[in-house]
């Protein structure tokens, strides 16, 4: 299970072995349920996850309790980026969408690694600004696109970054990640199941057809994706991201 967890997390898997060697007695396996919250708005954060299943929702609340979603973590990789960068807060929280595991780190930990190793600190660096395109382009899609290529675009993104072609998640809950009304969520599921793109089935989805959920989506999908792609280029474990990405995906 050890070996399997480091090589699912696409970032530890970019690491050379001396860095993750260093990092190993570090690193706890750890449950991560659904429903639990990794980090509160504005609480000193304490830990770095890296999951290596499951997924995680980075969400922002307003005064009257209603929250969006402004990104998806999955063995992509981490949560608590903001350790990273000297904040050590963040008014984002991160909260439990689907079950999975996930590699846990300290703080400190993580933070005096990351001043040590420079192939760890460009991973991690690299990996920041992919989420920050991901949290950019995920405005516009909620701006200017239909709910069902919103709704394509959270299938695709969810999938990128679990194992498997199942998501287990209610249209509820896909509703109030993408902060509109659950019918809509309800309609575009259905024209896609119809279109035998899905099949939706009670607090579970699965993908039949990948690439015409990808035709169905908006640009926002490829756009995140393409960047990260890019990012990952040069890292001294890219290649080993490259074929994890190609053994899940067509």
């Amino acid at each position: 299970m050890e070996t399997f967890a480091f090589q699912g997390n696409r970032l530890l898997a970019a690491l050379p072995p001396a860095d993750l060697e260093r990092l190993r007695p570090h690193l706890a396996l750890v449950k991560l349920p659904l429903g639990a919250v990794l980090h509160e708005p504005g609480s000193q954060m304490r830990h770095v996850y890296f999951p290596v299943s499951g997924l995680v929702s980075l969400l922002q609340a307003l005064a009257d309790g209603s929250v969006a979603e402004s990104a998806i973590l999955g063995n992509d990789g981490c949560v608590g980026t903001a350790i990273l960068l000297g904040g050590g807060m963040t008014p984002c929280r991160a909260v439990v969408q689907v079950a999975g595991y996930a590699y846990r780190i300290g703080s400190d930990t993580i933070l005096d690694e990351f001043h040590r190793s420079d192939a760890l600190q460009l991973t991690l660096l690299r990996y920041i600004q992919a989420l920050i395109t991901q949290m950019s382009q995920t405005v516009v899609c909620n701006r200017h696109h239909t709910v069902e290529q919103q709704l394509c675009r959270w299938l695709l993104m969810s999938l990128d970054r679990i194992p498997g072609d199942e998501i287990r998640v209610t249209q509820e809950l896909i509703s109030n990640m993408l902060g509109v009304r659950r019918v809509g969520i309800t309609e575009a599921a259905t024209a896609l199941q119809r279109a035998g793109l899905i099949e939706n089935q009670r607090g579970r989805i699965t993908i039949r057809d990948r690439s015409k959920l990808q035709a169905r989506a908006c640009e926002c999908y490829a756009t995140v994706r393409k960047e990260t792609e890019r990012l990952l280029q040069g890292l001294p474990g890219a290649r080993a991201i490259v074929r994890q990405r190609a053994a899940l995906q067509p």
